[in-house]
């Protein structure tokens, strides 16, 4: 059996249209673009999940907002 990718998704919000992305960190390129936190975060949860990843966000807003949460 293959051994499980060890990386790590980000979720984060896109200043230029204000979508939240879902991109492997350290990637260039979004995975996928959700109109809300709350459906990246499900959706990247999921995904970790299948894919044996962990998951990081990066706050929007407040007082921890540009840093990454779990």
């Amino acid at each position: 059996m293959a051994e499980k990718n060890t990386g790590t998704y980000m979720v984060q919000k896109r200043k230029e249209d204000n979508k939240w992305e879902v991109k492997i960190k350290g990637g260039d390129k979004a995975i996928k673009l959700f109109n809300t936190k709350a459906e990246a975060v499900a959706y990247t949860d999921e995904l970790a999940e299948r894919n044996g990843r962990g998951v990081v966000t990066r706050a929007s807003k407040g007082a921890k907002a540009g840093k990454f949460t779990k």
